[in-house]
């Protein structure tokens, strides 16, 4: 990416072992991520670009000597951070706070290396013909992250949920809060073909409203009150008021789309004064895809349905182009 909507597809060197703990992947899918739409709107231009994407599952090509838990032939599938897994927070479930760690950001493309292999890498049992391979591909960010705001929030049978933004991670963050057994999740969304799957994932309510009408509407659905749990799948300052509109007194807001802003209110008027609780965070933690993994597998749930178009690498600038326009919901990146 060189800057606001300038997306170029370019050949690059072949990426190589750097240390004893890297493994090389051969990338099988990849895909665009809501949060690629920040830069893409905002990037300062840039002369040398920046390389993008941080979802992807492969195959292992090759190792590093130290590394004991992956092989070559090995099919993978890569959190959206790296990390070894062993360091203090690692060992507390905070592998996004690796002190080893750090963000991918190469992954649209044919070929990554991976740092930390050991720790990141988590294998899964199929083939590169899988037609599971969608749903896989979720447990790279999008699904964990959802699930992430879940359980950072603390939904369980007895909260009621709203969920903010019907992009991907929105939409996977009402199938992560219904897995966790919320019988009330209500979808705040406007593009009715996305509600609709939302609806299929488990929301019981819908309201396309925005604004001041949008959370008058989500309290007159819960007796006045507003919902135990927010999920904030957006990142934005409007859907962050949204949430703090539509939270009960006492609950919980859990941020997972990338905040767009530093400043908030967090006053008597929003959160102090009714106890709001504010969590969230990036959701990359591996413990996550060990408990998704077998519900995918064993086809309890279906999250990769959040895919509507596929391209090839030649196709990804345009893949921008149409989730910036609605004209896509999610895109798949077949190298």
């Amino acid at each position: 990416m060189y800057g606001p909507g300038d997306v170029r597809v370019e050949n690059v060197p072949d990426p190589t072992l750097q240390q004893p703990t890297d493994a090389l992947v051969r990338v099988v899918r990849s895909c665009v991520c809501g949060s690629d739409l920040h830069p893409y709107h905002s990037m300062p231009a840039s002369a040398e670009g920046s390389p993008m994407g941080h979802e992807f599952i492969g195959v292992v090509e090759e190792t590093g000597s130290a590394v004991s838990t992956v092989k070559a032939g090995d099919f993978v599938i890569a959190p959206f951070a790296f990390f070894d897994n062993t360091c203090e927070f690692c060992r507390e479930g905070m592998t996004t706070n690796c002190l080893h760690g750090g963000f991918f950001s190469t992954a649209q493309a044919e070929a990554v290396r991976v740092p930390q292999a050991d720790g990141t890498l988590v294998k899964a049992p199929v083939g590169e013909d899988s037609a599971l391979l969608p749903s896989l591909l979720t447990l790279s960010d999008v699904l964990i992250t959802g699930h992430h705001a879940a359980v950072t929030a603390g939904v369980n049978a007895r909260t009621t949920v709203t969920v903010i933004g019907d992009g991907a991670v929105g939409l996977l963050a009402v199938l992560a809060a219904k897995r966790l057994g919320a019988e009330q999740i209500v979808l705040m969304g406007r593009h009715k073909d996305r509600t609709d799957l939302g609806r299929e994932f488990g929301a019981t309510d819908v309201v396309a409203e925005r604004g001041e009408e949008g959370i008058a509407k989500v309290r007159e659905l819960t007796g006045g009150h507003g919902t135990h749990t927010v999920l904030e799948c957006v990142g934005h300052m409007p859907a962050y008021e949204q949430a703090f509109g539509v939270v009960r007194a006492g609950g919980v807001i859990s941020r997972v789309g990338v905040p767009q802003y530093e400043e908030a209110p967090v006053g008597m008027g929003t959160l102090w004064g009714r106890n709001i609780t504010l969590t969230g965070g990036p959701g990359a933690q591996r413990p996550y895809i060990e408990d998704l993994l077998p519900d995918v597998l064993e086809g309890r749930i279906e999250p990769g349905k959040v895919f509507d178009r596929t391209v090839g690498l030649d196709g990804v600038p345009d893949g921008y182009r149409a989730m910036d326009a609605r004209e896509a919901l999610k895109v798949l990146v077949q190298p």
